[in-house]
């Protein structure tokens, strides 16, 4: 006997502990100018501290999806949460690099622990005529809370005493508002895995800590997603990481509002687009987000060589538009095909290889700033993510376009698939 579905206000509900712990994963970016002055620490060691959070999260990455699928979310999802108030503590009353460089790595952790089991979960509250509709929800949900982390901080940093407490002690009131949302989440039962041992998927013996991937059958649309999604996530990176700091020394200003509004509108951007372009195709979502990171870089390199404020904002819009496009269609490629048993897997897949490139440019970018100059290190950053968003864009136009047809129109496909009263086979694309 098939289990009831939740009420549908359900998937809404299950997004906001993502936004809440997601809120975290940028508030301290614009912080760093005011704990690089208080601290005296140099750009390369601002990206280490960022690689900490990348560290992190790709770490969890390797299990959650894993545990999540075999336990079920909410043992995951409240770790996660504990970690996200713990690391908002330390943030609180960090007097040191070493203190602010841990409660990074918890943060990355906590993110990680959400981004695999947390977007997963609002796909297990929606049946299948709704999956695209728990796409679009799991994705916005994951880069509205990207934009509201950096507001929040830069406005109470700039506007209440103790900038850099305040902070984070709304954050933690957010948090506990969260835990009780994943408390009373009406999850589904885990579905039963197949084949040999302990939590076998596809006959194969699932392994407690691994290299996330997706079935078999979907791992060419794992990696076409990636091919575009990692670039643009590796943009939206840098403003994360080093925007401030250009702020501060190439465009001169240091205002914390100013630095927390770029990145909300980078992410609202990111997520704005994703409701526009709720209709269109797979295939559109990510050539047209491509082609976005690209014109981001460029406007990059323009706000390098005139020292605009103006410029840099609208590399960072065009950043927050093809990350929202690259992932919307790569996360709506998995909802809709990946079996449930290893959909937060395949999530977690996805949000790694993006993380991973999204640690490593703006680190390198940081150390080169270090040795040449800001300036170089921007223009040879924005350089290589413009070959490889244009790498990835060739990649899917070289796709047959019937591989992106059972992702689009998700609901009237599914429609059909369960009137049908039979399921394809995982990942088929017709």
């Amino acid at each position: 006997m098939s289990q009831p579905t939740p009420p549908r206000r359900w998937i809404w509900l299950a997004a906001w502990p993502v936004v809440a712990v997601l809120a975290l994963s940028n508030e301290p970016a614009p912080l760093y100018v005011l704990w690089q002055n208080r601290l005296g620490f140099s750009s390369a060691t601002l990206t280490a501290v960022y690689a900490l959070y990348i560290a992190g999260l790709l770490g969890t990455l390797t299990v959650a999806g894993t545990l999540s699928d075999r336990f079920g979310r909410k043992p995951v999802l409240l770790p996660g949460l504990a970690l996200a108030v713990l690391a908002s503590a330390m943030f609180a009353t960090a007097h040191s690099v070493p203190v602010l460089a841990v409660a990074r790595l918890l943060s990355g952790i906590a993110v990680g622990a959400f981004l695999s089991a947390g977007m997963a979960a609002v796909s297990d509250l929606a049946d299948r005529s709704q999956k695209r509709t728990a796409g679009l929800v799991a994705s916005s949900s994951m880069v509205g809370g990207a934009a509201v982390g950096p507001l929040l901080a830069g406005v109470l940093s700039e506007s209440v005493p103790g900038p850099s407490v305040t902070v984070f002690l709304v954050q933690i009131a957010l948090l506990v508002v969260a835990l009780a949302v994943v408390v009373r989440m009406p999850l589904p039962p885990r579905p039963a895995t197949t084949g040999r041992g302990t939590g076998a998927v596809d006959g194969n013996p699932r392994r407690w800590v691994r290299v996330p991937s997706a079935p078999r059958a979907n791992r060419r649309q794992l990696l076409l997603g990636l091919a575009v999604f990692a670039p643009a996530i590796a943009a939206t990176g840098f403003v994360l990481s080093l925007g401030p700091t250009l702020l501060a020394e190439l465009l001169h200003t240091s205002n914390r509002i100013l630095s927390g509004a770029t990145i909300f509108v980078l992410f609202a951007a990111a997520t704005g687009v994703q409701f526009a372009a709720r209709r269109l195709r797979i295939r559109t979502d990510l050539l047209t987000g491509a082609a976005l990171t690209v014109t981001s870089m460029a406007a990059l390199a323009l706000a390098v060589a005139t020292t605009s404020v103006a410029a840099l904002v609208l590399a960072a819009v065009l950043a927050g538009l093809g990350q929202g496009l690259t992932q919307l269609g790569a996360l709506t490629m998995l909802s809709a095909n990946v079996p449930a048993q290893r959909l937060a897997e395949a999530n977690a897949a996805l949000t790694a290889g993006g993380y991973l490139l999204a640690g490593a440019l703006p680190v390198a970018a940081g150390t080169l700033s270090d040795a040449t100059s800001l300036t170089t290190g921007t223009t040879l950053f924005g350089a290589a993510v413009t070959l490889l968003s244009l790498a990835g864009a060739a990649a899917v136009l070289r796709e047959r376009g019937e591989s992106f047809q059972a992702a689009h129109g998700g609901v009237r496909a599914a429609g059909v698939r369960r009137r049908a009263a039979a399921d394809p086979a995982p990942g088929a694309l017709r």
